[in-house]
């Protein structure tokens, strides 16, 4: 699943946590990300900005579910995940013995290949302390950071029923 995908498929709730979160950590980039998908929708990014926040929020969300803002998308993704959810980085890195830097960003390669079994661990001991579309928004954004996903995760993805987006 690529980026746009999950955010056609994420509750509307998890987005809206993103951008929120983004809005009052990162203002400049939340503004640059209107600045440039406003401009990449060949609109004035004024037209945008003077909306209302929820309709700000409902017209990123609509425009990151395009094929075409994939990257813009699943970088936003990776700062929320990498900044505003540490902790989500730590207990899976922590649940797979992935070396990382003490606030789950990883320190050298990712591994290859993810053992089938701690993947489940992993699952099971983030969705024990967050929320569930939360954890899943993760594991699908996890792995877009390898060509093709890891097998493991994207087969727990596919046949935990406590795995949904939406």
């Amino acid at each position: 699943m690529n980026a746009h995908q999950i955010y056609q498929a994420a509750d509307p709730a998890l987005i809206t946590d993103l951008f929120t979160w983004l809005r009052a950590e990162e203002k400049d980039l939340y503004k640059n990300t209107v600045t440039s998908l406003a401009q990449d929708r060949k609109l004035r990014p004024v037209f945008i900005q003077k909306k209302q926040l929820p309709d700000q929020f409902k017209w990123l969300h609509k425009t990151l579910k395009l094929k075409s803002t994939d990257m813009m998308g699943e970088h936003l993704f990776q700062l929320f995940f990498m900044k505003g959810n540490e902790e989500i980085l730590v207990t899976f890195c922590d649940a797979m013995d992935i070396e990382h830097d003490g606030k789950g960003s990883v320190e050298g390669e990712l591994p290859k290949e993810l053992d089938a079994e701690k993947a489940k661990g992993a699952v099971d001991a983030l969705l024990a302390k967050f929320d569930t579309k939360l954890v899943t928004a993760y594991l699908y954004v996890f792995n877009l950071q390898t060509e093709g996903g890891w097998d493991s995760i994207t087969t727990l993805l596919e046949s935990d029923d406590r795995l949904k987006l939406a």
